[in-house]
């Protein structure tokens, strides 16, 4: 699935769920993407930074837990679990509590979207 980030203004973003409404009453096919819209740039500035970008690039990559992240990231560990929630709140990505071989659990750190388009 497509995941798509810009910013929008309210018309805008009711005129898209109408648009769904209408394909939903209509029975057909809805879009193949997911949209995470932002009223405000800044909000949008908050979120794509250039080490959130490159902790994302990483997940889609190669999933693994916050500390296998931060190792192979060379970042301290309560930054990218800060940088994780943010990116979780939006949708991008999602943690997942596995099983760990003698140790209990873990959790994994896994990308929502197969593909990510930023919107300006």
């Amino acid at each position: 699935m497509k995941t798509v980030i810009k910013t929008e203004g309210t018309e805008e973003f009711f005129n898209r769920g109408k648009l769904i409404a209408r394909l939903a009453d209509r029975g057909e096919a809805m879009p193949r993407e997911r949209v995470i819209a932002f009223e405000d740039p800044e909000d949008l500035a908050r979120l794509i930074t250039t080490a959130k970008l490159a902790l994302f690039r990483e997940v889609r990559n190669c999933p693994g837990s916050i500390t296998e992240l931060s190792v192979r990231l060379h970042r301290d560990r309560s930054a990218v679990k800060r940088d994780i929630d943010a990116l979780e709140r939006a949708g991008l990505i999602e943690i997942e509590t596995k099983p760990h071989p003698g140790h209990g659990r873990k959790k994994e750190v896994r990308a929502v979207a197969d593909q990510v388009l930023l919107a300006i």
